[in-house]
């Protein structure tokens, strides 16, 4: 540890003389939001909560931690710019944060990186403390160093990376003894010398009639003089027919971008055809090493995707580099630390060993345990992923899907060619939620079932596709169970077009949406009127909330089949004419709607009301025709698998989207992919 005054080590050299190079900056939050201050500074530093060890459980101890109340005294005042913050006498903050610690465990993995150096600059009128911590991949914290100065300063702290295999971070707390103390900076460092490249970016945002979201990049991107150092262009990629050059703000934004900014406006490709054009459009720039993709409708953090473009600059072998995707409406609610696809399910979900939904207002870093392990990941969230260029010319651009798991099915095509994916803690958005809505019954339906098949088919390791074809044909008789008749009618369709080979993927991308939409309104269950006063009157105000979800398998298949044999009992005339009973979205499952033969149910988002009706005819007609869909593909299997896997590079090819792209766009100047 020193103490002291160097100079700035952007590019600079460090107290040995050695060059080192900012990865990570302390950076603090300038709108006042108290939502978002746990993921910047802890005021709570004396609380330190890991789990308890399997000993001290056998002993009697509780299998999990206690959970505290939430301490409320967040203070924004402290904060006094984006880098800097004002602690009054006798208090203690700690950095231990989700955006402010540095994640050790990760650069210690993917790069060659073995030390990182802390600086941290003070200004005080009297004693000021900069205790340094890490912690283990138990969570468990330590301190590591620590220094006080009077007269203020830099205080500079060499720490190694080696004992980090596993999992663990460091982080610093700030102490005012008798005067108030002025954090100026902080920032973690590295060997500029172990660096693989000095790499640039173009981020492409794709967006869909939200004009307003796109200037609003447009606006943050401008404002980051750092960010803008390293930025060749930002790519926006306009799908809709409300245009971003309608807005008043825009004229202005795209003048201060000046050269980094370029406009395309295209055809509806869905998410994957505006992000395959994101990736071309990097391509054919031929200045940026990597593209970022990020959504339209996220808020971000410019901090985090310096962290990323940094991060990948130095990791061994070329890696995309994702972000975490925080809730847009509850800021400190991270979604999942990470995404792993099952390959004998052939699903998503969170990482092992991590949670979902994490609050971190509620319990910080240096309370969650669990935080502290390395995650390891098959692909991140297109919500914010940096991706080298020199794998999207080793493997191609986005599956051309629409929406819904082209970015799931990069990362785990990345891997089979030798890629690694990284969702790097520090670097991370704000986002809707997915809880609140119900994609999978909506015109979506269509796309989370075809695409689903189609990674399968592409990716599979297991003959037949493992419990992937049982899952797909359970969903459809639960939605079935349910009356969603709407939802399966368009999932049949996702199957034949899947029967149908590879070629149907760029053929149908700018045009299967509205056969969707248009195949949905001829079902009352997807007919969305705004109030329930719309439909006639509720038979009767009985309670739903009597019935139970089955506690066990067996009485799950019970239930299934108990409501089978039901769909043969004819439709009672009174159920067809008015509604038996109405159920809001969060009680709609498959176990509760069986016991009904119509009801009202709300939409998921709360913008309306549907009218769910049973209906037997249709019922054994869509059973018949999933059954039968699901016995095609799982006998013709091998010949599917081999089709798919074999046509996958190309599809995804840059020749095969620059037809579609012509096809359904304004032509491409100087095509040279094709």
């Amino acid at each position: 540890m020193t103490v002291g005054t160097t100079e700035a080590v952007g590019s600079g050299a460090g107290t040995d003389g050695a060059a080192y190079q900012v990865v990570h900056k302390v950076v603090l939050p300038v709108e006042g939001d108290t939502d978002v201050l746990p993921l910047y500074v802890d005021f709570n530093p004396a609380r330190r909560v890991v789990d308890p060890s399997r000993r001290a459980i056998r002993n009697g101890a509780p299998k999990t931690a206690p959970s505290f109340p939430v301490l409320s005294h967040q203070r924004s005042d402290f904060i006094a710019g984006r880098t800097s913050l004002k602690l009054p006498a006798h208090q203690r903050v700690s950095l231990g944060t989700y955006f402010n610690a540095f994640p050790a465990s990760y650069w210690r993995r993917h790069t060659p990186v073995r030390s990182v150096r802390l600086r941290v600059e003070v200004e005080a009128g009297s004693e000021a403390s900069v205790i340094v911590y890490r912690s283990s991949p138990r969570g468990t914290s330590n301190r590591v160093d620590s220094a006080t100065t009077t007269a203020g300063g830099e205080l500079v702290f060499d720490l190694p990376l080696a004992s980090f295999v596993d999992g663990g971070w460091y982080w610093f707390d700030l102490v005012a003894h008798d005067a108030e103390v002025t954090l100026s900076r902080a920032d973690w460092s590295v060997p500029a010398a172990s660096a693989r490249s000095q790499g640039t970016l173009s981020i492409a945002v794709t967006t869909f009639n939200r004009p307003e979201y796109a200037v609003r990049h447009m606006t943050t991107l401008a404002n980051d003089p750092d960010l803008l150092e390293v930025l060749d262009r930002l790519i926006i990629i306009d799908q809709g027919d409300d245009r971003v050059t309608g807005q008043a703000a825009y004229a202005a934004a795209a003048a201060r971008l000046g050269g980094k900014f370029r406009l395309v406006e295209q055809a509806n490709l869905g998410g994957s055809g505006g992000f395959a054009r994101g990736m071309e459009e990097a391509l054919r720039g031929e200045d940026s090493d990597y593209v970022l993709l990020l959504d339209d409708d996220v808020s971000i953090e410019t901090e985090g995707i310096l962290r990323a473009l940094r991060f990948a600059n130095y990791t061994t072998d070329p890696t995309i580099v994702g972000g975490h995707m925080f809730n847009l409406y509850e800021r400190a609610v991270l979604h999942t630390f990470g995404e792993q696809v099952d390959r004998r399910r052939f699903f998503w979900g969170p990482a092992a060993k991590s949670l979902e939904g994490h609050d971190f207002s509620e319990r910080n870093l240096r309370m969650t345990p669990w935080v502290h392990r390395r995650v390891d990941v098959d692909y991140n969230g297109w919500w914010m992923c940096l991706i080298p260029l020199q794998i999207v010319r080793e493997i191609g651009l986005a599956l051309p899907v629409f929406i819904k798991w082209d970015d799931a099915e990069y990362g785990v095509r990345a891997q089979k060619a030798g890629f690694s994916t990284v969702t790097l803690p520090g670097a991370a958005v704000w986002h809707m939620p997915w809880t609140e809505k119900d994609d999978t019954i909506d015109w979506q339906a269509y796309y989370h079932q075809r695409n689903r098949w189609v990674a399968a088919l592409s990716h599979s390791p297991f003959d037949r596709g493992g419990r992937m074809p049982f899952e797909s044909l359970a969903l459809d008789v639960r939605h079935l169970l349910s009356m969603q008749y709407s939802a399966v009618a368009v999932r049949i369709q996702a199957l034949d077009d899947v029967l149908e080979g590879p070629a149907h993927l760029h053929a149908t991308l700018g045009e299967r949406l509205q056969w969707v939409r248009t195949t949905r309104r001829d079902f009352t269950d997807a007919r969305v009127m705004p109030n329930s006063s719309d439909f006639p009157e509720v038979q009767e105000r009985k309670s739903h909330h009597a019935i139970q979800e089955p506690a066990t398998v067996p009485e799950s298949l019970v239930r299934a089949v108990l409501a089978l044999v039901a769909q043969w009992r004819p439709v009672p005339a009174e159920a067809v004419e008015r509604p038996t009973v109405e159920v809001p979205a969060m009680d709609a499952r498959w176990w509760r709607l069986t016991r009904f033969d119509s009801a009202l149910v709300t939409a998921s988002d709360g913008t309306g009301v549907s009218w769910y009706r049973r209906d037997r005819s249709m019922f054994f007609s869509l059973l018949g025709k999933t059954l039968s869909r699901h016995w095609k593909l799982v006998s013709n299997w091998s010949e599917l698998q081999a089709q798919y896997s074999g046509a996958l590079p190309e599809f995804t090819s840059r020749q095969a989207w620059n037809r579609t792209f012509r096809r359904f766009s304004k032509e491409i100047e100087g095509d040279t992919a094709d």
